[in-house]
């Protein structure tokens, strides 16, 4: 018995998994989720799963993708969730692979409801949230016990028939960390200056965390339409806004950069 198969429950034929793949480098996967990887018969993932992560399925798994890009032909939530459910009947062990974690701005719900719906035994297996991580790792801390003891999570992109109160989210000064949200930064910053943020407050936005692709910009909130608009903030990324985004400058010079070591 392998380590991996100690520490883990078994992978059931006829079960989904829903794992969360981390913010893109292998190295933040958790245990269950290697273990589900090298177990799977079928991997359905989405757009943000980085392929170094694939590279850990059990030789002889099909693959398919199930990514949604804005702008781009995507998945329709129904199907991949109609997708999952005939993949169980059919006896395989089915992995959900979402990049960061599946319950946070990941649909995770949604397709956890179908399956409970349609009967189909499931697990949940939570990962590093791509929003904390991106931050965590450029020494941004999403809590300051001196500045701020709350952090609100925001999606950029709600779905159709909802909106996003952007000046009540100003309102109450606790950072924000956006997701999805590059396209739509102009509206976003025009109903948070409205709310009363003023336009030098600090903001950074992290592209590609943690894999090859990765840059950071640092910024204010007025600047970083521009920055987008320049090519500078580039989808997908994670969009800090508040005093947590100015503390890196306060440690950068001794801040190892992320996988330098094994750039090296």
């Amino acid at each position: 018995m392998t380590v991996l198969s100690r520490l883990t429950p078994p992978f059931a034929p006829g079960t989904v998994w829903l794992v969360g793949a981390g913010p893109g480098d292998p190295g933040m996967l958790t245990i269950h989720a290697l273990n589900a990887l090298a177990k799977a018969d079928v991997i359905v993932y989405d757009a943000l799963v980085d392929p170094a992560v694939l590279s850990f399925a059990r030789e002889g798994a099909s693959l398919e993708f199930a990514g949604k890009r804005g702008g781009k032909p995507s998945a329709v939530q129904r199907d991949i969730c109609e997708r999952l459910i005939q993949l169980a009947r059919e006896g395989k062990r089915v992995l959900r692979l979402k990049g960061g974690d599946p319950f946070i701005f990941g649909r995770g719900g949604e397709e956890a409801l179908a399956l409970s719906g349609a009967g189909i035994p499931f697990r949940i297996i939570p990962g590093v949230s791509s929003g904390l991580a991106s931050l965590a790792i450029h020494g941004v801390p999403a809590t300051m016990r001196k500045t701020n003891h709350a952090v609100i999570l925001a999606t950029g992109h709600p779905a159709p028939d909802a909106e996003i109160e952007w000046v009540s989210l100003a309102r109450t000064g606790a950072p924000i960390v956006l997701y999805m949200a590059v396209s739509n930064l102009p509206s976003i910053v025009q109903g948070l200056m409205e709310g009363g943020l003023s336009g030098d407050t600090p903001a950074l936005a992290v592209h590609g965390a943690t894999t090859s692709k990765e840059s950071i910009v640092e910024g204010t909130l007025a600047t970083l339409p521009r920055l987008a608009e320049d090519g500078l903030i580039r989808s997908p990324a994670i969009v800090a806004i508040g005093a947590i985004a100015a503390f890196r400058s306060a440690i950068a010079n001794h801040l190892l950069e992320f996988g330098s070591e094994a750039a090296q």
